[in-house]
């Protein structure tokens, strides 16, 4: 190896004066042919020169390689993220399996581009300016003055196919692209005002189908051309603002002017050109039935980012998340959950589908700011996946949301054309507590073909006639047709339907609405909206030109549920007819076996135990937790006061006593709880609850440690404890503790022991009692103990060649979280664990269980609402459990069980019970949570006995109740029940109050004010700070009373209330009902 390492050395110092030596042969050659030095030069310029141009070109070229390589990469990565034909700028080698490049298509539109123009401006010209200048008075010297569409024609980036629904359509996607230098220019002489537009830019998907396939040429009968999302479009308008100082046009904006364009060209609308003369199908193409309706459950969401920062961000807040739901024309928006970066809503809301594949549904996670909304994610999705799924649960990510996810629960509802399923479908929505409306049974479609022989005006003019179509309280309009008697509008209307048995569909034919264009006939822009944003019915016309009422339980009896004939229209000419074309379409769920379990709202008990998994020998179909599972008690500690506290803040060595800051530590159960700090005090009260889950185990101790509040080192107050045995055998122990360690103090607490029982009769009382025991600080009482045993998973999802996860189960309450330990990896692990976990409203919340693996990959998800175990017999499910997202066999067995948390003191606090509400008042009406309404949510209606007579001034149901612990009088202010107007509208009602004999701003208080009703609920605490004996010396003083409106200067007395607390028994705490008295008469 040495000898072979020295002949190379040898050989490179060789090749190295080999080739020095070449640079010396020039010029030894020059000397022997005679040649002079300028020679030499001369051949080492050429020589150079050469060898420059050689570098260069081979840096083009290395150029040339990477900058193809480079835009080979970007086409393919756009392609991927779905970007690549956008803007029209793939080079023409790129190709993808399904899209055309066409470019012969975009010769042929380059050619007849100028031809397009000359018809654009013949047509803007002599039909478009008249129409315009008759629309209204102010616009009679409209004139266009330049129509120029410009040099740059229409692309088309790429042209794909898909296989139409039947035999006899076609549909093509052109992704086109238009880029345009088209000048159009307007003038209203009347008013010196040009404006116009120069320049526009339009991209998008637009869809034409061919349909329907003649025999016969032209083979195709018609084209209908729509956008199925909407497009991106840029107009740039010049003397915009001079246009809008017209009378007439001030109300209009730019921003107005382009959605109406924009939405003008996507679904539901469609542009129908029909191709041979008397197409018969011609309403049917422009407004087809729907390929479905997708009912989408707007569950909640988790991890959103915070958008609210305080103090220029150095103390972070939380956002006040709402969801904005798009498809198409179609937009909902959600409620505000304020304060919260993991909302609920459990909304539900219905779309019509047209075009699948195609369109998607887009749904936006706003925070509501008061200036401008910050985006908080956002996520799209394809309603193929929905169509192929039927039913589709899982939580999404969030685009721009950071770690934010967001649950859907999608349902492909199948349009039916017979009643069959009806009875099924009406049941089944019995069940879903869907919100802010109740779920649809059906669909209607109403074709609005013509009329005939309408009555003419009392002048002999023939009308302007134009459509109200009816379901319940949602109206649709037509079009306005100018000076006929038989107009022709072609158009369709639909409506979702509730019960189609019980409904009815009515139709008024009127001349145009008061408030149309002014000074003149003619057209206007009209617009209709999707059913999910209804118009609010309005029956104020001029007069009507006939009527027509259908009863949909005809339809139901119909051949395929379709009814198309002309009605006689009422309270018309006698020869007046209406031709319509009414179908009804049956909303079912047609979900495979192998679904997820039908919508489970919290307030319904759908949610079952699947026997799939359990079916198998080699599975219980029950889970095995420990005898000693579901045995835990609640220890509710309430650290009530201190006395005589050894003063730790002295002055000056000593000489000068001072007092201390005191706050106290309390230890059980391996929970540690921390209390407030009262400055300046050796007396303390902190009035402060706290609750820790525990098991009876021999040797546990509730601790209590005082300490003094310091700068550098918190000094020692003393301790005490109670052994924990006894507080569980005794059920309550109110003492003071001497403390220990220290020259004096003694501590005041109440340890009481909940135990939990499993029936939901009690959550009620149990809910009433802790609203009045609810102290000022801390958390909410629980009212509830959820005890899960998480058993084993079966079938997790495993991907294709690689091996099972290490799958663990994280379950969520609110914000509590835990957590099962990592099993080997098996598409089946075993956990056998139980957690525990207290609940504050079972009505409203739910347990969340993700399994995952030990990378945090998600394997499934289960969503179980706790109003299911309210449900369910002694309060407890226990079964298989479908993950969604994990595949269509993916379970978990586990056994979860609500007990109700029963206090000994739940009968003083409750009161016993209440008094009823009168029986002819309205349904006390469903409150939802936000700011301010928690205690709406856990105040339930009183129960009681019957009533006398109806009292003259309506009645006021109270709660009186006086505070021990806190020291504090509590009034709760629940509802007012058939209050009597004073007016012709309804009042503003609200409740004051005001303890006598002060009438100073400290003792009164005001309750919210109601809108518009006669049966408020308030359902709101107040409290004083008076001892017991000085209460019982007091009077309460309830009036009821209309707020002000605009126009009214003074407040409107409705009834007033007068209590003497001497003869209210404030240690009941009852909820009773008060009549109410005339303002002017005396207590």
């Amino acid at each position: 190896m040495e000898r072979r390492g020295a002949a190379a050395a040898a050989a490179a110092a060789l090749g190295a004066l080999g080739r020095r030596l070449l640079w010396a042969l020039p010029a030894y050659a020059a000397g022997l042919l005679g040649l002079g030095a300028g020679a030499v030069l001369l051949a080492l310029a050429l020589y150079a020169g050469w060898r420059r141009r050689r570098r260069a070109r081979e840096r083009g070229l290395r150029l040339a390689a990477r900058l193809q390589r480079d835009e080979e990469a970007a086409v393919r990565a756009a392609a991927a993220a779905g970007l690549g034909a956008a803007r029209g700028e793939l080079p023409a080698w790129v190709t993808f399996p399904d899209v055309e490049r066409a470019e012969w298509l975009n010769k042929v539109l380059a050619q007849a581009w100028p031809f397009f123009g000359r018809y654009m401006e013949k047509l803007l010209v002599e039909n478009v300016a008249p129409a315009i200048r008759a629309s209204n008075s102010h616009l009679q010297t409209f004139a266009f003055t330049k129509v120029d569409m410009g040099e740059k024609p229409l692309r088309i980036l790429g042209v794909r196919s898909h296989p139409g629904t039947h035999k006899q359509q076609i549909l093509l996607d052109l992704n086109i692209s238009y880029v345009g230098d088209v000048q159009i220019d307007v003038e209203v002489k009347k008013f010196f005002c040009k404006a116009g537009v120069k320049g526009m830019q339009l991209h998008g998907m637009l869809r034409i189908i061919l349909e329907p396939l003649l025999g016969d040429v032209p083979i195709v009968g018609a084209l209908t051309m729509f956008f199925i999302r909407r497009p991106t479009l840029d107009i740039n308008w010049t003397g915009m603002t001079n246009l809008l100082d017209i009378p007439g046009l001030s109300s209009v904006s730019d921003t107005m002017i382009m959605d109406a364009i924009s939405s003008y060209l996507v679904l539901p609308n469609r542009l129908l050109v029909p191709l041979v003369p008397d197409l018969h199908e011609a309403a049917e193409l422009r407004y087809p039935l729907p390929r479905g309706v997708v009912r989408v459950h707007l569950r909640g969401a988790r991890d959103l980012q915070s958008k609210d920062r305080f103090m220029r961000g150095l103390v972070e807040g939380k956002s006040d998340p709402y969801a904005v739901l798009r498809v198409g024309t179609q937009v909902v928006t959600s409620r505000v959950i304020d304060d919260n970066l993991n909302p609920t809503w459990d909304e539900v809301y219905e779309f019509i589908v047209h075009e699948v594949p195609g369109q998607e549904i887009e749904v936006e996670l706003f925070d509501k700011d008061p200036d401008q909304d910050d985006l908080l994610g956002r996520m799209k999705l394809d309603f193929g996946e929905v169509l192929k799924a039927r039913v589709l649960e899982e939580w999404f990510p969030l685009q721009d949301g950071g770690r934010g996810r967001l649950h859907l629960r999608l349902e492909w509802l199948t349009l039916m054309s017979d009643a069959s399923k009806l009875d099924e479908v009406l049941q089944r929505n019995r069940t879903i507590a869907a919100k802010p409306d109740p779920p649809s049974a059906a669909i209607l479609v109403v074709y609005l073909d013509r009329a005939q022989e309408l009555p003419l005006k009392k002048s002999g003019k023939e009308p302007n006639p134009m459509v109200q179509v009816s379901v319940q309280d949602i109206t649709r309009e037509s079009k306005v047709l100018y000076n006929t008697a038989s107009p022709v509008w072609e158009d369709a209307f639909r409506f979702f339907l509730h019960d189609p048995a019980h409904q009815d569909v009515d139709i008024q034919v009127s001349p145009e609405c008061p408030g149309g264009p002014e000074g003149g006939e003619g057209p206007q822009l009209t617009s209709s909206a999707p059913p999910c944003r209804p118009q609010v019915k309005d029956d104020t016309r001029q007069s009507s030109l006939g009527s027509v009422s259908v009863h949909l339980s005809r339809l139901l009896e119909a051949p395929e549920l379709t009814l198309a004939q002309p009605f006689q229209l009422e309270r018309s000419a006698p020869g007046s007819r209406l031709y319509l074309k009414l179908v009804l379409r049956v909303l079912f769920l047609d979900a495979p076996e192998s679904g997820g379990p039908p919508p489970a709202p919290p307030a319904q008990p759908d949610l079952q135990p699947s026997p799939g998994a359990g079916s198998s020998p080699d599975r219980p179909s029950k889970a095995s937790p420990d005898p000693r599972f579901g045995t835990e008690n609640v220890l509710r500690i309430h650290l009530l006061e201190a006395e005589n506290l050894v003063a730790k803040d002295n002055f000056l060595k000593g000489m000068v006593r001072g007092k201390s800051d005191p706050y106290a530590k309390v230890r059980v159960a391996g929970k540690a709880f921390r209390s407030r700090v009262v400055k300046e005090e050796l007396n303390p009260r902190w009035n402060e609850v706290y609750e820790v889950i525990v098991d009876d185990v021999p040797g546990q101790d509730v601790e209590f440690d005082l300490f003094d509040k310091d700068i550098d080192k918190d000094d020692f107050l003393g301790r005490c404890k109670v052994p924990l045995r006894r507080v569980l055998s005794s059920r309550l122990v109110d003492e003071w503790l001497p403390l220990e360690e220290v020259k004096s103090g003694r501590l005041h607490v109440r340890l009481e022991t909940l135990v939990p029982c499993p029936s939901a009769a009690l959550l009620e009382q149990v809910l009433r009692a802790n609203s009045l025991i609810q102290p000022a600080r801390g958390e909410e009482l629980s009212a509830a103990l959820l005890s899960v045993f998480v058993d084993r998973a079966a079938d997790l999802p495993v991907l294709k060649g690689a091996k099972p996860p290490a799958a663990y189960a994280s379950l969520a309450v609110r914000d509590v979280c835990a957590k099962t330990k990592t099993c080997t990896p098996s598409s089946d692990p075993v956990w056998d664990e139980g957690f525990s976990f207290l609940i504050k409203r079972p009505h409203a919340e739910s347990l969340e269980l993700q399994v995952k693996d030990e990378g945090g990959q998600p394997l499934g998800a289960l969503s179980l609402p706790l109003p299911q175990l309210l449900a369910s017999e002694a309060l407890a499910l226990d079964g298989w459990f479908p993950l969604a997202g994990g595949g269509p066999g993916a379970q978990v067995l586990l056994r979860a069980q609500l007990a109700i948390l029963a206090s000994q003191r739940l009968g003083a606090a409750a009161g016993g019970g209440g008094e009823p509400e009168p029986q002819d008042a309205e349904p006390r009406r469903e409150e939802e949570s936000g700011a301010g309404g928690l205690l709406r949510q856990r105040l339930a209606p009183a129960d009681s006995r019957a009533e006398p007579a109806e009292p003259p001034l309506g009645r006021l149901q109270l709660t009186l109740w006086y505070h021990a612990d806190e020291r504090k009088l509590v009034a709760v202010v629940h509802a007012c029940r058939q209050l009597k107007p004073v007016s012709k509208d309804l009042p503003d009602p609200y409740v004051s109050l005001v303890l006598l004999p002060d009438k100073s701003r400290a003792t009164k208080r005001k309750t919210s004010v109601q809108k518009k009703t006669l049966n408020p609920d308030f359902n709101e605490r107040f409290e004083w700070d008076v001892s017991l004996e000085e209460a019982a010396r007091r009077k309460l003083e309830a009036h009821v009373k209309s707020a002000a409106s605009f126009m009214a200067r003074e407040k409107e007395a409705l009834g007033k209330l007068h209590l003497d607390l001497a003869q209210v028994d404030l240690a009941e705490g009852g909820a009773h009902w008060y009549e109410l008295r005339d303002e002017r008469s005396s207590p």
